[in-house]
């Protein structure tokens, strides 16, 4: 999920995302030199930690917030359907990249978790697929060009979609299409559900962000750490256990954290 997915809704917000997708690509291209002192892996650190700046500011101002009086105010047990409802369509779209890695197995629990879950299920409001054992195997488009053997590239901070790889935003716009919500008509309803999933992924991660937002590190390079081994992880999690060598993550995972929040004001990768 993330906030900018709606502008692509329309022509004109679709060339402002290319727009922004070139924009950084392009400067990541032109950032990776090696210097003493620089990380191989975050070539662009500098342009990197003002990006990080701003989108810690959105989600100060507005995500936050907003995501608080979310989790205030609306009871649980509808904030479990609502998040059940996005995880069921996400499922949708992992059925194609699983098919795409040719993991038929993957790709028929993901696609049969979609089947149920929108049936039996109330249109994915209950996660019935999980009481029946069906596993997740959640994919997106980036994580099936690195199963293809492409390269993630130097680590990049989107504004306002947070951590990614080069791979992983050229794989954005692919991503946004195959997103079931963006085929919603009309768009006021379109842009609406895209605004209340990323109120929803926000709140759950209020109370890990506020774990990360206490400690004594540098927020920066944990959640950059973080993320880059988690997409090596996910990367080789497939059926005969990929390598991704240059997947840009840290080569010894006892130097990195198991996994971190999503950076303020940003969306997971998935």
């Amino acid at each position: 999920m993330n906030l900018l997915a709606s502008l692509s809704s329309s022509p004109r917000g679709l060339r402002l995302l290319r727009g922004l997708v070139l924009a950084a690509a392009t400067a990541v291209l032109a950032g990776c030199a090696t210097g003493p002192g620089v990380n191989p892996h975050d070539p662009l650190e500098r342009f990197n930690r003002d990006i990080t700046t701003l989108n810690e500011n959105v989600d100060l101002v507005l995500l936050r917030p907003t995501a608080t009086l979310y989790r205030e105010y609306v009871p649980p047990l509808v904030r479990t359907g609502v998040s059940n409802f996005f995880s069921n369509l996400s499922d949708a779209w992992s059925a194609v990249n699983n098919l795409l890695q040719l993991k038929v197995r993957y790709a028929l629990d993901s696609g049969g978790r979609f089947v149920v879950n929108s049936t039996l299920g109330l249109g994915g409001l209950i996660d019935i697929a999980s009481d029946m054992n069906m596993e997740r195997h959640r994919e997106d488009f980036g994580q099936t060009l690195g199963y293809w053997g492409v390269p993630a590239g130097p680590y990049v901070v989107l504004p306002l979609l947070g951590p990614s790889t080069l791979r992983d935003t050229f794989a954005l716009p692919v991503d946004w299409r195959g997103d079931p919500l963006y085929h919603v008509n009309p768009e006021g309803h379109r842009n609406g559900l895209y605004v209340l999933r990323v109120v929803n992924v926000r709140s759950n991660l209020l109370r890990a962000s506020d774990v990360l937002d206490g400690a004594a590190l540098d927020k920066y390079s944990f959640t950059r750490d973080a993320y880059l081994q988690r997409r090596r992880a996910e990367i080789r999690e497939s059926e005969g256990d990929v390598e991704d060598p240059s997947d840009g993550a840290i080569s010894d995972p006892s130097e990195a954290p198991a996994a971190a929040p999503a950076a303020a004001g940003t969306a997971p990768a998935r």
